[in-house]
């Protein structure tokens, strides 16, 4: 990781200097992060970009379906569509959580991480969640319930 900053005295030991006027001076400091960090951060991050971006459009599908038919996602073929309409809920929650728990922790959301893909995961994840809120309190209000999570014999969805 390398920081830069301006600084008219050096302070912090083990600094280059650079002079790029005579007013100023640039000081660079290493600092160095373990094996541990480096991996299970970027891996994190890049499970949560990859969910994150296939799980967001699967949600506004799911949405758009329940809101128009008044049933979820239909199951597919072993229930395989059924099964990445639930993970998706299950991401974007996840996604969300860890945002507000980072931004309790930091004071901060999450990093941008590669070419700003997580903060863009971030930003999606909580439009999804809201869209989330406003639909199924619509289908409630409107229906009187959500459809379940598996369906059920005689259930209108699927049953």
């Amino acid at each position: 990781m390398l920081l830069r900053s301006l600084c008219s005295t050096p302070t912090i030991s083990q600094c280059y200097l650079h002079h790029q006027h005579r007013r100023h001076a640039t000081v660079i400091s290493m600092a160095k992060q373990t094996d541990d960090q480096v991996s299970t951060t970027g891996v994190t991050e890049t499970l949560a970009i990859a969910g994150g971006l296939i799980a967001n459009p699967v949600i506004g599908w799911s949405l758009y379906t329940l809101k128009t038919t008044g049933c979820g996602l239909p199951p597919g073929p072993g229930g395989s569509i059924g099964a990445l309409e639930g993970v998706s809920y299950l991401v974007v929650v996840g996604i969300v959580g860890w945002s507000l728990y980072t931004k309790s922790k930091t004071g901060s959301g999450l990093p941008n991480g590669p070419f700003g893909l997580l903060g863009a995961v971030e930003g999606l994840s909580y439009l999804s969640l809201v869209a989330i809120l406003v639909v199924f309190g619509l289908q409630f209000y409107q229906q009187g319930s959500i459809p379940g999570p598996v369906p059920v014999p005689g259930d209108q969805c699927f049953g």
